[in-house]
């Protein structure tokens, strides 16, 4: 058990001092009388402990009282966790194509949007111990997520995506790619990662994708570019070629920083991928702890009410003293 402000036990050095004072004050007799003749019958009767039980009471509320201030705890749970220091922000696109159902999962198609977040969340649930963030990109750039370490909060929001929540009508793989690295920019850790995943060409935004590239080249940032859409699968719905990424402007985004980049043309290279950059990305650990504690205080002032309480009855009744 620890406490919380332990320097407010000190009054608990005072509690001795004050109850001397007070024995040492005394109280006004109950009776006068003028001869002890007329009390010598009751002199073999014992002394009532009455008002010394009473008085230890309230001595014990006290006590409880200041334990309570000085907020004890117990340690609930202590468990460590291994930070790989690696920090990772993916850039999603939220562009119109993205509803684009060319991936089949169980004889049904997916769309690229709903097959991008399903591996997206195996991904960060596989990395407990990175800092995460998360871009969004269409027409415009947005953080979806701040870079952070608790992925049910991340989780919840990559859940929360949809398409049309910004305008959906371009593809600005250059802000989306500035808008992640600002993420990083001056952020310490041994390495830093942007995921990119989209599944077209850059036709918008003020940035051009490779002098997003340079500025994370001078930064020592990684890029890992996926490609999304089945060519496939796009030829045969007569969709032009515009619904497909530009693959060599991903490759040279890749190569610039020293990453790779993959074509996720069906579900199963898509895990894949995901799967290799886990296991790419990692280094030495670094070991730190989490204590979590139980507060015990509520129970230590529900006890003391309970002692005033019983005070205040006896006091009252049994041990009632006369005036």
């Amino acid at each position: 058990m620890v406490f919380a402000h332990p320097y407010f036990l000190l009054l608990l050095l005072l509690l001795p001092v004050f109850a001397w004072l007070k024995g040492g004050r005394g109280a006004a007799p109950a009776f006068l009388y003028s001869s002890l003749n007329l009390v010598q019958g009751l002199t073999g009767l014992r002394r009532s402990q009455a008002g010394n039980f009473l008085a230890a009471l309230r001595w014990l509320v006290l006590a409880a009282s200041i334990i309570a201030l000085a907020q004890p705890r117990l340690a609930k749970s202590t468990t460590q966790v291994k930070a790989s220091g690696i920090d990772i922000v993916v850039a999603l696109d939220l562009s119109g194509s993205m509803n684009t159902p060319d991936y089949i999962v169980g004889g049904q198609g997916v769309s690229r949007f709903n097959m991008a977040k399903s591996v997206l969340k195996k991904f960060v649930a596989e990395r407990p111990d990175d800092r995460i963030g998360l871009v969004v990109f269409a027409a415009q750039a947005f953080i979806a997520s701040p870079m952070t370490l608790d992925h049910d909060y991340l989780l919840d929001n990559i859940e929360r995506l949809e398409i049309g929540t910004i305008n959906s009508d371009a593809t600005a793989i250059g802000d989306g790619l500035t808008t992640a690295l600002n993420r990083l920019r001056n952020v310490q850790s041994k390495s830093k990662i942007i995921v990119l995943m989209t599944d077209g060409g850059n036709n918008s935004g003020k940035i051009d994708p490779i002098t997003a590239t340079q500025a994370a080249q001078a930064l020592g940032v990684k890029i890992y570019t996926i490609g999304l859409g089945n060519r496939d699968i796009v030829q045969r719905m007569g969709l032009p070629a515009g619904f497909l990424p530009d693959y060599d402007m991903l490759e040279q985004i890749s190569q610039m920083t020293g990453a790779k980049s993959y074509h996720g043309d069906n579900s199963e290279k898509l895990r894949n991928i995901y799967d290799e950059i886990n296991k790419m990305e990692k280094t030495e650990a670094v070991v730190n702890k989490y204590t979590q504690f139980k507060e015990l205080f509520p129970g230590i002032l529900a006890a003391g009410a309970a002692l005033l309480l019983l005070e205040i009855t006896l006091g009252q009744t049994i041990f009632r003293r006369l005036p």
